[in-house]
């Protein structure tokens, strides 16, 4: 009986020996760095469970997020033919269970008018289940706040493994590691602070020569006591080649999702050298999906004061939405 990782390693490998399936392959990789090993599973029939990857034009694998199965479905060797298709597998999230209208809408991820952007031949199923997992904690926040109306919100408790549960409790102090001295070289640029709700979000941001640095600069920063007593005190991602190859890692700091989110926004800006670090306060309020929209803008601020973005914009890859960024 074969281990389902030892199947997917498998799987991958047969991928990539083929030029047509390499870049599938590469993306799975990818998922798998972000999510974790054990996140990606094969697909078996439910009516005889053997692997459901029968048909050469289609590809299929389970991606495991939190409480979230979603099999992802995806044509093999460009197919234009077909379309790359999620189907959300979990029958609950947290206590509730999923209805029809959260099925439907996550089948029309990349078919709908407002649907992902997918084009044949390009990588997307990160940013669909990003996309997916965004839709079901805001489905979850809405059947929550349904089941709380008329009690007191601060006897209620969250049902067991909610999707991209927010901490609820303002985090207890921490004694930091004393005065970390930073790097020679390295000048970390913090920006003003996003507000809502009373929860603070800070970005900084800061050019590195070598990952060794990273440990050294995150250090520095909880040697703030003020940094270290926030609720999710170092959010970060890192990006930095080393001769011809390209390391890079992140970390969500207690915020699920969120480091992955900092990771991906630097690969698709195309930053290299750089590390950016998220502070989040949190004000006792609930934000929901704004935190994490708060978080990317609070890290886009910080990489626009540091200067990473001014070749960006030159070359207009992202438009304007990188332009709205506050200086301190």
């Amino acid at each position: 009986m074969h281990h389902p990782v030892s199947e997917i390693q498998e799987a991958m490998a047969n991928l990539l020996a083929d030029p047509g399936t390499e870049q599938v392959a590469s993306e799975m990789m990818v998922l798998q760095s972000i999510y974790g090993d054990n996140t990606i599973q094969p697909w078996k029939s439910p009516a005889n469970g053997k692997p459901g990857n029968e048909l050469a034009t289609t590809i299929r694998y389970v991606v495991s997020v939190k409480s979230s199965r979603i099999l992802s479905s995806l044509p093999a060797h460009e197919d234009v033919s077909i379309r790359v298709l999620l189907q959300l597998l979990s029958r609950y999230i947290g206590a509730f269970g999923v209805d029809s209208s959260l099925f439907g809408s996550i089948l029309r991820t990349f078919i709908s008018t407002s649907a992902v952007q997918w084009s044949p031949g390009t990588v997307c199923v990160f940013d669909g289940l990003q996309n997916v997992l965004e839709r079901c904690e805001n489905w979850y926040q809405e059947r929550l706040h349904k089941d709380k109306a008329g009690e007191d919100a601060h006897t209620d408790t969250l049902p067991i493994d909610p999707p991209l549960c927010e901490q609820e409790e303002e985090a207890l102090p921490v004694d930091p590691p004393g005065n970390a001295v930073l790097p020679e070289g390295i000048q970390v640029i913090a920006v003003e602070p996003i507000v809502d709700r009373k929860s603070v979000f800070v970005g900084r941001a800061c050019r590195i020569s070598h990952p060794s640095q990273v440990p050294l600069i995150l250090d520095h920063l909880m040697s703030d006591r003020q940094i270290a007593r926030a609720t999710h005190p170092v959010i970060h991602a890192w990006r930095c080649k080393v001769g011809n190859v390209l390391h890079q890692d992140n970390d969500d700091d207690g915020e699920t999702a969120a480091g992955s989110r900092l990771a991906h926004l630097l690969s698709i800006l195309e930053i290299d050298a750089v590390l950016v670090v998220v502070t989040r306060w949190f004000g006792g309020i609930q934000l929901g999906p704004d935190r994490f929209k708060h978080i990317n803008h609070a890290a886009r601020n910080a990489l626009e004061a540091a200067g990473f973005l001014d070749h960006v914009e030159d070359s207009g890859k992202v438009g304007k939405t990188l332009q709205k960024g506050r200086r301190r």
